[in-house]
């Protein structure tokens, strides 16, 4: 069975390769919802001999269904949020010592030392509710650097923004960096402007390139950062501009057709780019699921870098009898 250290040990295509079957041999049999899945889907898992045959689960499932399968309970279950008013996703979290090491390793790739980093989280839709993996991960990130939560104290966050000095990063829910850089406009230095969540519905929903081009000017700086997670998901990925981003080496973005949930584009499959369903191969889910079927749409480039271009219409996911029971 994989653990925590051989997962962070993975550096090239060919280790998560190797990995992600061996993790399908097992989950595929211990974890029950991914179980059921494959089987009312008509496949066998003993003739999954290719990681491009590896079925993904329907992430709407983690609603419905206890995606579980740690050898003893969970420490923690995350939720996410739930603004369409549908019930929230649980991801049961064997370890928090685990995710730490996870998030942090995914974080310190991207961004170096968390002890040298200060961040300042502007979120306040995650802070208003309990279970959110965000909101853990960011305090463990402030309690090695520095920063602090800010819920809609905007001048009190500008004040701390100006005053400190070295890197720095505001890690902002999406309408609300919208807020604050209308409302205020804060010239900002040695800064990272990241930004995370969408606009759960407070603010219009506008084309990525408009939106960053707006933080832009009312920050002051060249680019806008992205954080790519979710509730259902370990581990994070990070772009640094533009919407592109990059999985860390145990993470990889697939595609799918969005009429056929098995005909699964790789990357480095193809030799350009090509658009369809997200699917997102975590190997650091190590006691859920690490093969799960997003509801984005997105763009993914031959070399495994991919971009977010919207959300699936709930009408295009097939292939799940468990998503009617």
């Amino acid at each position: 069975m994989l653990g925590i250290d051989d997962i962070l040990s993975i550096r090239t295509p060919d280790q998560l390769r190797e990995a992600a079957m061996e993790l399908f041999a097992f989950q595929s049999q211990a974890c029950a919802p991914y179980r059921e899945y494959i089987s009312l889907a008509g496949i066998d898992p003993r003739r999954v001999d290719a990681p491009e045959k590896i079925p993904f689960l329907p992430i709407e499932l983690f609603k419905s269904h206890t995606v579980y399968c740690g050898e003893r309970a969970p420490e923690i279950v995350f939720t996410s949020s739930n603004t369409g008013g549908t019930a929230p996703s649980r991801h049961p979290m064997a370890s928090l010592e685990v995710y730490e090491k996870i998030f942090r390793r995914a974080f310190e790739l991207f961004y170096g030392p968390a002890s040298g980093v200060k961040i300042y989280g502007l979120l306040p839709n995650y802070l208003q509710r309990q279970g959110s993996s965000l909101v853990y991960m960011v305090d463990r990130l402030i309690a090695a650097g520095g920063g602090g939560f800010y819920l809609d104290d905007y001048p009190g966050l500008i004040a701390d923004l100006e005053r400190e000095h070295g890197p720095k990063i505001l890690l902002g829910v999406s309408y609300a960096l919208w807020d604050l850089a209308e409302r205020y406009a804060p010239k900002l230095t040695d800064t990272v402007v990241m930004e995370t969540g969408g606009m759960k519905g407070r603010r219009e929903e506008l084309p990525k390139e408009e939106f960053h081009a707006l933080l832009c000017r009312g920050f002051g700086v060249e680019r806008i950062h992205s954080e790519y997670g979710m509730a259902e998901l370990t581990s994070q990925a990070y772009s640094d501009g533009e919407g592109v981003f990059r999985c860390p080496p145990w993470m990889q973005v697939s595609l799918r057709d969005l009429n056929d949930p098995f005909d699964v584009v790789l990357p480095g499959t193809r030799t350009v780019s090509c658009t369809g369903g997200i699917n997102v191969t975590d190997l650091a889910n190590l006691t859920s699921c690490a093969f799960i079927q997003t509801q984005d749409v997105g763009r993914l480039w031959p070399d495994g870098r991919f971009s977010v271009l919207g959300r699936a219409d709930h009408s295009e996911i097939r292939g799940c009898n468990l998503l009617i029971q």
